[in-house]
């Protein structure tokens, strides 16, 4: 009897030890995604250069509706005193060939700083879809792992089990003995 519990002992002991693997494992992996996350929550903060920081405001006022507005205004005023001013005190007459050649000027200043702004978003863009992709691919790999732990826990437990029904049989077989023989010592 001491012997049968010796035995359950051991499988219980098994048993408790592939638990704490298990464990292990996934506390394991909790902590290094939330390094991914805290790192995808906090990303290090960019060093830009102080044209790079210009070329950004100025993308994102030239590309706001306030831009739009208030340019609108000042050709708006533009035309009007020049329309309304008597010929002498124009400054510039009808064809607005000065506000053109501002416009022409504000353009052509203006583009190529939004330009340089949208490359650097675009890297910025392509940057992150590359930490996405890595991010996947880390996903993936760490989903195929838990594959194989799992079909290795599984096969622990199969091999135990088969352990256990064996020793089952084995104790089955015992008790049908002292049965037996306790049925032949009283004769039944």
């Amino acid at each position: 009897m001491a012997e049968t519990l010796k035995e359950v002992d051991d499988i219980l002991d098994n048993q408790n030890e592939q638990l704490k693997k298990l464990h292990s494992i996934a506390t394991k992996a909790f902590r290094e995604e939330a390094l991914i996350i805290d790192n995808l929550a906090h990303p290090p903060q960019e060093i830009l250069t102080q044209g790079q920081r210009v070329s950004d405001k100025v993308a994102r006022f030239g590309g706001s509706w306030a831009f739009i507005i208030i340019f609108s205004a000042i050709l708006i005023v533009w035309i009007i005193c020049n329309s309304t001013l008597p010929k002498a005190e124009q400054f510039d007459p009808y064809p607005f060939i000065l506000m053109n050649l501002i416009l022409s000027c504000v353009a052509a200043m203006q583009a190529p700083i939004i330009m340089m702004s949208q490359n650097r978003q675009e890297e910025k863009d392509r940057i992150r879809a590359e930490n996405d992709y890595l991010i996947n691919m880390k996903a993936e790999l760490e989903v195929r792992s838990l594959h194989q732990k799992m079909d290795l826990l599984l096969e622990e437990q199969v091999k135990t089990l088969f352990e256990v029904q064996a020793k089952q049989l084995e104790l089955l077989k015992k008790l049908t003995e002292r049965v037996d023989s306790l049925c032949a010592k009283n004769n039944l």
